[in-house]
């Protein structure tokens, strides 16, 4: 079992900048997946950026590809999403999430096994 806590999230205006924390716990062995996603209400959740932990590199969706960073603080066990230049498109719940199913990490929240409690992202403009 894997615990994941996050934290972080909020209102900002348009081309603030936000972090999102997901603090993991329980069986974490050394190299799993772990991913964010957002979801609007009445859509899809969708993939924001997934990561192969144990010193690979993330990977990110065409959306947020400059703008946001993966990043993982190893002592912690804490993974981080650093949301710079954001739109009110990236307004959206987000969740991180992992997944013991192996390599190479998927883009489909389907695969994922465990689920933070989500945070709320708000962008106005």
């Amino acid at each position: 079992q894997v615990q994941l806590v996050e934290s972080g999230g909020g209102s900002v205006q348009a081309g603030g900048s936000l972090r999102l924390s997901c603090a993991a716990s329980g069986y974490t062995p050394s190299t799993y997946c772990m991913g964010w996603f957002r979801q609007d209400p009445g859509k899809e959740r969708e993939g924001v950026g997934i990561i192969r932990i144990g010193g690979y590199s993330p990977s990110y969706a065409d959306s947020v590809k400059g703008r946001f960073t993966i990043s993982r603080d190893n002592a912690k066990n804490t993974l981080y999403l650093q949301m710079d230049s954001l739109k009110p498109e990236d307004t959206a719940m987000y969740y991180c999430a992992a997944t013991l199913r192996g390599w190479p990490c998927t883009w489909s929240a389907n695969e994922y096994n465990y689920w933070g409690q989500g945070t709320q992202v708000t962008v106005s403009s």
